[in-house]
């Protein structure tokens, strides 16, 4: 079975993988991924929120879906009853393993109560670890740089598959020899700069060129998925998060 990232609190109490619903519906799991697409597009829903990584047995990257209970349902709707029932049950086991157990006396309350202090305590300091990441990220921003210059600050990023990369998350396309921004996050993480290139200059052809360019909000999102381990990463890296500034 493929490794799965775990999911982020922020996305959902209860979510299911795209590789999991594949497996319990014994579907192809790309053919998984196209349909939770086409339902996104119909729901009008920002396809990147729901958007997550796998190990494969390889080790390798690989992207999936992370849907919550709601669009699980949804999804799973059209599918045949067996199959429902067994998203459901799946759906209900992790409902279970996220309920908050009830302390049955006065020592097991105290130690719920010291435990909930410490796990407090530790996402005070994520908060604070995460602030100062922030903080040192915006003096390590310049505006103007591509992805791919972006990322070749940020230790071990392979910055040959970024754009690869931010296509599995919903933000590039290719279109004929260009990337070009999808329109739900240019202006938001991304915007483009456009020349003309003259290809014939007998016949004056031009041809028109488009450059991704990354917004601080955007080179924020791609410095969190590093610090997640999100990003396509080279071979040799020394497993060291660190970023510094590039020579443009």
């Amino acid at each position: 079975m493929n490794q799965l990232l775990n999911i982020s609190e922020q996305k959902a109490s209860v979510a299911i993988s795209s590789v999991e619903i594949a497996q319990l519906c014994e579907k192809r799991h790309d053919h998984v991924m196209v349909d939770i697409r086409k339902m996104l597009a119909e729901l009008n829903l920002n396809s990147p929120e729901f958007s997550g990584q796998y190990k494969t047995k390889d080790g390798r990257m690989q992207p999936c879906y992370f849907l919550p209970k709601r669009e699980t349902m949804i999804l799973v709707s059209g599918y045949r009853i067996e199959l429902r029932a067994k998203i459901i049950d799946r759906l209900d086991e992790l409902e279970k393993q996220h309920q908050p157990s009830i302390p049955k006396n006065y020592p097991e309350a105290l130690r719920m109560a010291a435990e909930l202090a410490e796990q407090n305590q530790v996402l005070l300091l994520e908060k604070q670890q995460t602030t100062a990441e922030n903080h040192a990220l915006k003096s390590y921003f310049e505006p103007g740089l591509t992805p791919a210059q972006f990322v070749k600050g940020l230790n071990g990023v392979n910055s040959n598959k970024i754009n690869d990369y931010l296509r599995s998350r919903g933000w590039l396309y290719k279109d004929k020899h260009c990337w070009r921004v999808f329109s739900h996050v240019r202006d938001k993480y991304l915007t483009e700069s456009f020349k003309r290139i003259e290809v014939d200059p007998v016949e004056r052809i031009e041809m028109a060129t488009y450059k991704p360019i990354l917004l601080e909000k955007g080179a924020v999102k791609i410095f969190e998925a590093y610090l997640q381990a999100k990003l396509p990463m080279k071979a040799d890296w020394n497993g060291k998060y660190y970023h510094s500034k590039v020579a443009v």
